[in-house]
């Protein structure tokens, strides 16, 4: 993937990546062919017979490739009643379940080779082989999108399951917790907070990220459903002792600005897990605008941005930047990471430090140069902001 990234940054050739799009679809490179999507193909410049079919593509068990062969530009070659079809093939291969299936179309009793697999930018699915045909198990997000393209709604109880069937890296449990959260409504509410109480970890971990995305798709902070999540993640997060369901909870206040939900924050700044601390940078600072930082917030960033891990380092200080209200203490602290041995540190303070307006980060970026290949829509999105400020600073 970081390849093809690297590949398409040097190529303008529009037509040529339609072609690698038909290329990509064909060898089942269903993230590839999203990527490429994402970057200008135009799928549409492929006819049928270049691409594979969708039962071909449903039967891989790969969202991303049914994915991209339901992309606009071509979704229209799909008849509803295909696309019903297609629901229920996957529905087939979810309910018999992966294994069962193999071993029926294939009649091997051999032993099954199991690996996780990158599917598309941001999920997993488990790749099985067997009798010489390999299939992913991400049938059942399948099921998902293809409801979902239909207007079909399936049970909040059903959706979970499909989910709970994985963990949280895997497609169908992003795929269910995003449709779900989009709901808002007093059945996914009920199951969210049922979930809380829940012995099993797992469970407690995606009640917790349902009221995070409840909270962050939200239209306003004072939505009733965003308000019910961060009362309840704040008073989650002083009894959660699992530390994957506490960091979640906590991520899940990051995007809301209120002196409980800091406190809440501020009473694991201190915690062992790096992972945790992390949770806790992103949550603290300023929301809708406003440049005030509580002494109490403005303390910890600056012990954060101090931290024994890149990522809570890297968080404290994009936080810290993004006050803008030119603190002399943050931007010092800030300055003070220009030094760092990772770029990826040296990046964010470069970009917190323009944010404030601070001079410091125009030698800076000149230092770190261009963005990298295979970087170079990460980089750029910290270097615009201090280019931009060397441009009003020189009144250009």
């Amino acid at each position: 993937m970081f390849l093809v990234k690297r590949l398409l940054e040097e190529d303008g050739d529009y037509d040529e990546r339609a072609v690698a799009f038909g290329v990509a679809v064909q060898a089942f490179s269903g993230g590839i062919a999203q990527l490429l999507i994402m970057r200008g193909a135009d799928a549409s410049q492929c006819a049928p017979d270049e691409l594979l079919s969708l039962s071909q593509a449903v039967d891989s068990g790969s969202p991303a490739l049914v994915e991209a062969l339901l992309n606009n530009s071509i979704r229209d070659r799909y008849a509803k009643s295909e696309l019903l079809e297609m629901r229920d093939l996957a529905r087939s291969w979810h309910e018999a379940g992966v294994e069962a299936e193999l071993r029926r179309r294939t009649g091997s009793q051999d032993d099954l080779v199991r690996t996780e697999v990158q599917d598309d930018e941001y999920y997993m699915v488990g790749e099985l082989t067997l009798g010489g045909m390999t299939v992913r198990d991400g049938h059942g997000a399948i099921v998902t999108d293809l409801e979902e393209l239909l207007g079909i709604r399936a049970s909040c109880e059903e959706l979970m399951a499909r989910a709970l069937d994985h963990d949280q890296d895997h497609t169908a449990w992003g795929r269910a917790a995003i449709l779900l959260s989009h709901r808002r409504d007093e059945e996914t509410w009920t199951a969210a907070a049922t979930l809380r109480v829940h012995t099993d970890p797992s469970r407690r971990l995606f009640g917790a990220e349902l009221m995070r995305l409840m909270e962050l798709f939200a239209d306003s902070h004072e939505d009733e459903f965003a308000v019910l999540a961060v009362d309840t993640l704040t008073d989650w997060s002083a009894e959660e002792t699992d530390i994957a369901v506490l960091t979640t909870v906590l991520h899940g206040l990051a995007s809301y600005a209120g002196p409980r939900a800091e406190a809440a924050l501020l009473a694991h700044v201190g915690h062992l897990d790096a992972g945790v601390r992390q949770a806790v940078a992103n949550g603290l600072g300023t929301r809708l605008g406003s440049t005030y930082l509580s002494d109490e917030a403005r303390e910890a960033l600056l012990a954060l941005m101090t931290d024994a891990d890149t990522e809570v380092r890297i968080a404290a200080c994009r936080q810290a930047g993004e006050t803008r209200n030119g603190d002399p203490a943050l931007t010092n602290a800030m300055a003070a990471l220009l030094h760092h041995p990772e770029r990826r540190v040296q990046l964010v303070a470069v970009y917190g430090l323009a944010l404030h307006d601070d001079e410091r980060c125009v030698e800076a970026s000149r230092r770190l140069g261009p963005p990298r290949p295979g970087f170079r829509d990460e980089e750029m999105g910290y270097l615009d902001v201090a280019w931009r400020y060397e441009r009003r600073r020189d009144g250009i």
